[in-house]
């Protein structure tokens, strides 16, 4: 087996990390860790031990990449944003679990987007802005979704046509000019919602582009690096969002056979240990209807659990458990939290995800889908439902059991797929693919330190919505 991180050696993030790695990492000296885990590679070890050490080292590369910030260039970044800020408020901040820090080198250090993420999930922060048309622009967002829900529930659905280019361009001091590069860029899954796919244009040819239902759609270019080269794909599609009513819900009929996989655990992630077991039976509480079961669930999510930006993905151990005990986390995690706890439930449950697409703004979003006789597959977004209780609008909240709007552009209908080619290296997300991957023959490149990604809304525009 060769000695790197593998896209199969994500399994074995579920064995512990030997204790002097674990406490240096969480000092953040990442070089002495790496060090002695070279160290421990060069002896006889087991393999479960070896796989979960190679992909240590893989972590240690990422994981104080976005804590840019100091303790004193975050209270001034603060300040800059809000009235009346001090010291003491940050330091409170931080204990609430509200900033996200991590140790490096034993300082304190600020995720790159703490006073975003402060601003989005403290509405009351907003009146101490210096800048009140911030508040204007969030405002804006939650006010169409009121809008967007009321016509879902007055015509039985909505469609909208949407027009989309997502690029991905190498960083100049990561450009290797004239080497081999292969880039993945995500395109939507064409089932459920997605309706007339087509793809209008590519940067290069492509080597290939993943059937139109598979579970992590890619459109695959390879070439030789050309300088500020920039690779982009042009795509329209239509997306049409029925609604469902789950007032009058009827006791629900255990799933067939054909739904056993969305009941399993998927590791490293979707792993049914003691405590979510307990968090589980705690929360149905001797429910028996696995649709008042799953309601049970997301009410617990999305009245218990703050939003919070998190670190990559690939550099925490156990998503639904970093969220259930430390009572936060993003939309992919809450997503995750849902279908692990439905999972134990008994109530089949899998995940999608992609894009997030108004006429107002663009960004990467992940959701849930639980399935539900008579219904069939039902949506849930805890995330957005945690923002609309923390918003009293209640209507919102209700609406998002069971349903999404029209605004989804879904990419991912299965978490943790390969994509199709397979990376030769292991990707920056491998849960998960919003954004686009790139790698040289030889290695991986870093998203945010070697390349960035950019998505833009060309056109957007409502259409008759179209019942299945």
């Amino acid at each position: 087996m060769e000695d790197r991180a593998n896209y199969q050696d994500l399994q074995y993030l579920t064995v512990g990390l030997p204790e002097d790695i674990e406490k240096l990492k969480w000092y953040g000296d990442f070089e002495r860790a790496g060090r002695i885990i070279d160290m421990r590679l060069e002896k006889d070890i087991p393999t479960p031990l070896r796989r979960r050490l190679l992909m240590e080292k893989w972590v240690l590369k990422r994981l104080p990449l976005k804590y840019i910030h100091t303790e004193e260039e975050a209270l001034r970044q603060l300040q800059e944003t809000l009235e009346g800020v001090t010291k003491e408020e940050l330091e409170r901040l931080r204990d609430e679990g509200a900033a996200e820090w991590i140790f490096v080198q034993g300082q304190v250090r600020y995720k790159d987007n703490f006073v975003e993420n402060l601003l989005k999930t403290r509405r009351e922060l907003w009146s101490r802005l210096k800048d009140p048309k911030k508040a204007e622009e969030m405002s804006r967002g939650k006010e169409l979704l009121d809008r967007t829900i009321a016509a879902m529930k007055e015509k039985g659905g909505l469609a909208y046509r949407m027009h989309i280019r997502a690029s991905l361009q190498v960083e100049k001091e990561a450009e290797r000019i004239g080497e081999f590069i292969r880039v993945h860029l995500p395109v939507p899954v064409e089932k459920g919602q997605v309706k007339n796919f087509k793809l209008l244009k590519t940067s290069e040819e492509p080597v290939l582009v993943s059937p139109p239902d598979y579970p992590q759609r890619t459109v695959c270019m390879e070439t030789t690096l050309k300088p500020g080269q920039e690779f982009w794909v042009e795509y329209v599609f239509e997306n049409h969002t029925r609604y469902t009513d789950l007032e009058d819900a009827l006791e629900g009929k255990k799933p067939d056979k054909s739904l056993a996989p969305y009941l399993e655990e998927q590791l490293p992630h979707i792993r049914f240990t003691p405590y979510m077991k307990a968090l589980a039976e705690e929360i149905v509480a001797g429910e028996e209807n696995p649709l008042k079961k799953a309601r049970k669930i997301y009410d617990y999510i999305t009245t218990h659990i703050m939003y919070s930006f998190v670190r990559q993905y690939a550099t925490i151990d156990n998503l639904p458990e970093y969220m259930a005990t430390g009572m936060k986390g993003d939309c992919g995690i809450y997503a995750l939290l849902f279908i692990t706890l439905c999972r134990i439930a008994g109530i089949p449950a899998r995940w999608q995800a992609g894009l997030y697409a108004t006429p107002l703004s663009i960004g990467c979003h992940d959701w849930a889908q639980f399935y539900i006789e008579p219904y069939g597959w039902l949506y849930a977004d805890c995330s957005f439902g945690s923002s609309a209780w923390r918003d009293g609008k209640k209507e919102r909240w209700d609406f998002y059991f069971g349903n999404v709007d029209p605004f989804r552009i879904p990419m991912c209908s299965e978490f943790q797929h390969r994509f199709m080619p397979a990376k030769s290296f292991l990707r920056e997300d491998p849960y998960d693919n919003q954004s686009g991957e790139a790698e040289y023959g030889d290695r991986g490149l870093i998203h945010g330190l070697e390349y960035q990604t950019e998505k833009q809304v060309l056109e957007i525009e409502e259409i008759p919505f179209i019942e299945e």
